[in-house]
């Protein structure tokens, strides 16, 4: 079964930073690229970054650039979100993904999310 856990998730104050992380289990972590997404109340999902299998690439939402960094420690099955100089409209839960296609099928897998709230 397959299974990816979010974590480090919280309230913290405007211009804070906040590091979550997504461990997953029963599946070869390394042969799948990594996303976080988001949604805010009320809005649609939004992709935040994005990790190749490797880690070789990445890639963010304008949003984020310069803030956030997305990295993996493939060894502990392990994504990350580094999230800096938060602001209030970053407020928003968490989902990391895990993708990847097979003879042309995609295979997704999504963890349950976790709060992130900037508030003071």
């Amino acid at each position: 079964q397959v299974q990816l856990v979010e974590s480090g998730g919280g309230l913290v104050q405007p211009g804070g930073s906040l590091r979550l992380s997504c461990t997953a289990s029963g599946l070869t972590f390394s042969n799948y690229a990594m996303r976080w997404y988001r949604q805010a109340p009320g809005k649609e999902r939004e992709l935040v970054a994005v990790i190749t299998a490797g880690g070789g690439s990445t890639d963010y939402a304008d949003s984020v650039k310069g803030r956030f960094t997305i990295s993996r420690v493939n060894a502990k099955k392990t994504g990350y979100l580094q999230m800096n100089i938060l602001k209030p409209e970053d407020t928003a839960v968490y989902y990391c993904n895990a993708n990847r296609l097979v003879l042309g099928t995609a295979r997704d897998y999504w963890g349950q999310g976790t709060q992130v709230t900037v508030s003071s």
